[in-house]
């Protein structure tokens, strides 16, 4: 007879752990199912993000940067750097001892929060009294049943038609974080979050790197403005990169790669590789969990099916993360994972994804929450914008970094804040103001009143948000 759970989560990546936890730490019995493996065969819980994607790559993006300003930057600060050196192989076990942290993190979480943890991978098996018998084949091989089931199963990388990858030559995020070598010319199709930032790191460590973008416009999904500053600024640090190009044949030798394309001019090109970055997008990671043996509905591109609370068509069974629709970001799953363990638990789960920030870590990194002016003007609403230049910022004249600026968007007539782009240092972590504002539904002029700490990069919101009303003080 299998043991008998009250939550089972299949994955524990953001979107599963996250989930097994707070349904565990609302009083249910609760086993996650996970088989991510590190290199000795051990748990490595955490899913994409923390094995090869959100956790190693910003290890990489840290370490990269480093060097890049012992290089180029630390002498405008009066500090000298003589016979500097990239030790490749130290970078990388860095990077892994990261990954390791925060697997053993995600393993001690469980044991805390008493979450049963099986080492294998999770299938349903068939609906039967008291829920779903799920079968784990691994590590922990063994059948156990749920009364309720969370799917958080993840996504993978898409490859190009007839091009697989081999993560020698051709490379999904998984081998564009393992390269053992600084590749002389590094090729990257796709110019998303993934292949700027994979593409970013190899440049600083001496990578000659090509973007092949197969739409006419960079990031897209950005505020124009704040993409048409990117474009400009990773131009400039080397980054060549070509929009509007038709992606040909794909040819692996022994130690290169070739790649075929017509660019935006219509002219037929060719461009040979040491390695080749594909980051084209992810695609849902439903393939084995046999869904179709408890009728699970799947929808046309394999994602489950689920509803606004992330109910599927079938009776407790829930998903969240990659494998629904939205956003692929790891904090959009451990949001819907909350809020999927605190409905089973009767209570109101709540995720609002106009307050969900994007991030791309780049240096400048970019950062945004709510809408584009793009979107506002297709949209026919009336609105007001201010911007505020980084250079014109204290802190940031002190950091040595004053790329980029702070815009915000407000409604014209109630001067609610509607979006906040961010181009900058620490973009990253100054959007978090701007979220919860937006929670809050407050107005620019909330922002323009609050003080803010002098000198900080900070600041550069608060001027943002009183240029909304033309009236930036240090600008």
């Amino acid at each position: 007879m299998s043991i008998q759970f009250d939550v089972v989560v299949i994955g524990g990546g953001p979107g599963g752990y996250i989930a097994a936890i707070r349904a565990a730490q609302l009083g249910f019995k609760v086993a996650c199912i996970d088989e991510w493996k590190n290199a000795k065969g051990g748990a490595a819980p955490g899913g994409t993000c923390t094995n090869v994607g959100c956790i190693p790559s910003k290890a990489l993006l840290q370490s990269s940067e480093h060097f890049e300003h012992a290089g180029h930057s630390f002498a405008d600060h009066g500090i000298e750097v003589q016979g500097l050196k990239l030790d490749l192989v130290q970078m990388l076990k860095r990077k892994e001892t990261i990954i390791k942290q925060n697997n053993d993190g995600i393993l001690y979480l469980f044991k805390k929060n008493k979450v049963n943890f099986f080492h294998g991978r999770g299938a349903f098996v068939a609906a039967v009294d008291g829920g779903y018998e799920i079968s784990v084949t691994g590590v922990n091989s063994e059948n156990i049943t749920g009364k309720h089931i969370i799917v958080a199963t993840g996504s993978n990388a898409r490859a190009l038609p007839g091009t697989p990858f081999d993560e020698e030559l051709i490379l999904s995020n998984t081998g564009a974080l393992d390269i053992n070598a600084v590749p002389k010319k590094l090729g990257v199709i796709g110019a998303g979050v993934i292949g700027l930032e994979m593409g970013s790191v190899w440049r600083r460590l001496g990578s000659e790197v090509t973007v092949l973008e197969a739409l006419p416009a960079f990031l897209g999904a950005v505020d124009d403005q704040i993409a048409k500053e990117a474009l400009k600024l990773f131009t400039k640090q080397g980054l060549a990169i070509n929009l509007g190009v038709k992606i040909g044949k794909i040819t692996s030798g022994k130690k290169n790669v070739t790649v075929e394309y017509t660019d935006a001019k219509g002219a037929e090109q060719k461009a040979e590789f040491d390695k080749l970055i594909i980051s084209i997008g992810r695609t849902p990671n439903t393939i084995g969990l046999n869904a179709e043996a408890i009728g699970l509905q799947l929808d046309e591109r394999g994602f489950v099916a689920v509803d606004g609370d992330c109910k599927t068509n079938l009776a407790n069974v829930w998903a969240v993360g990659d494998v629904v629709r939205g956003p692929m970001l790891a904090h959009k799953a451990e949001e819907e994972g909350v809020a999927v363990a605190e409905r089973i638990a009767g209570q109101h789960g709540h995720v609002n994804f106009n307050t969900v920030p994007w991030v791309i870590y780049t240096s400048p990194e970019i950062a945004w929450v709510g809408r584009t002016e793009q979107q506002l003007k297709a949209d026919g609403v009336a609105y007001k914008a201010g911007t505020f230049p980084f250079m014109a910022n204290g802190r940031a004249r002190a950091l040595g970094d004053t790329s980029g600026m702070v815009k915000f968007l407000a409604d014209a007539v109630t001067d609610e804040i509607l979006g906040v782009h961010i181009i900058g240092p620490m973009a990253s972590e100054l959007i978090s103001e701007a979220v919860v504002a937006m929670e809050f539904k407050a107005s620019a002029e909330d922002i323009a009143r609050i003080c803010h700490a002098h000198p900080s990069l900070s600041e550069a919101t608060k001027e943002a948000a009183l240029a909304v009303d033309k009236r930036a003080l240090n600008f």
